[in-house]
């Protein structure tokens, strides 16, 4: 599995409209992708300015298949409703490793 981490800097007054309006837009579009398998929205109650998505998908190349010409539509449909735009401070990818569990 591999998690994508975005960490997005928006208007501390705006956060609720943004993980609001990200779920109506971004999370139902990438649902409707192969190797999607969920996403997470992570708030930090000590900075009202960030807001943080974890996405999952089954395989890299599922994740990446996505075109970038589909990726800028959503985006664009997203900050038009949105009404401002957020700013992404980090975008990072892991690979998720399970290990066998220790039954000692």
């Amino acid at each position: 599995m591999i998690v994508e981490l975005l960490r997005v800097k928006i208007p501390p007054t705006q956060r609720e409209k943004y993980i609001q309006k990200d779920a109506e837009i971004w999370t139902a579009a990438l649902a409707s992708y192969p190797g999607f398998l969920g996403k997470e929205v992570w708030i930090n109650p000590n900075e009202p300015a960030e807001v943080i998505l974890i996405i999952h998908w089954a395989t890299r190349e599922q994740w990446k298949a996505i075109g970038q010409s589909e990726l800028n539509a959503i985006e664009q449909r997203f900050a038009q409703e949105l009404g401002f735009t957020g700013e992404i401070v980090e975008s990072s990818e892991y690979q998720v490793r399970k290990f066998p569990q220790n039954k000692g």
